[in-house]
């Protein structure tokens, strides 16, 4: 598995490139989410398969959220104690996109802090079905996740789990950039 990592206090955030829902030593892994909470495809269809019909029905009640929110639920039947979901704005439809997919990663980071959890893994939300150009989201995430990783006191450990060698790159160049910059 081909990784890049970036050190930034007491926070290392990850670049892999795998499957979301085989990341065993994270403590959440986030589901890039529909609004109704529902398995699907993409992400959500894979780490609701994954985790079982229970975290299906743990998800009714919490539902719908709106583009930028965040709840959280258990792992259920994967390796992770908890699955974050966010639902990230849909390309040209849900404005402005680049502050509701920086709310996204904001908003779990904090789940993520208020639940004591020391590590968990992103997906690239809104990249999919949702149309989110790969460039600008990254950008939008890796910078969200820069800005907000030195306000974490018990977060240790932010992976993105990202679908191919290709998005990997990207990733790792951007995440370069805004480090460099």
């Amino acid at each position: 598995m081909r990784s890049h990592t970036v050190i930034l206090g007491t926070t290392t955030i990850e670049l892999v490139a795998g499957s979301i829902v085989e990341q065993p030593d994270l403590d959440a892994i986030v589901n890039a989410a529909n609004a109704g909470l529902l398995p699907g495809g993409g992400v959500a269809g894979a780490i609701h398969r994954a985790a079982g019909p229970g975290l299906a029905d743990e998800c009714r009640p919490l539902a719908p959220i709106a583009p930028g929110e965040a709840v959280i639920t258990g792992g259920h039947q994967l390796a992770n104690r908890h699955v974050i979901h966010c639902l990230g704005p849909v390309y040209g439809r849900d404005r402005p996109e680049d502050e509701l997919l920086a709310a996204c990663y904001r908003n779990a980071l904090r789940l993520a802090e208020r639940h004591h959890l020391q590590s968990l893994g992103f997906p690239a939300i809104s990249t999919g079905a949702f149309g989110y150009p790969m460039e600008p989201a990254a950008e939008v995430a890796l910078g969200e996740v820069l800005t907000t990783a030195g306000q974490l006191a018990g977060v240790r450990t932010v992976r993105f789990v990202l679908s191919s060698d290709e998005t990997l790159r990207l990733h790792a160049e951007v995440l370069q950039r805004l480090v460099s910059s």
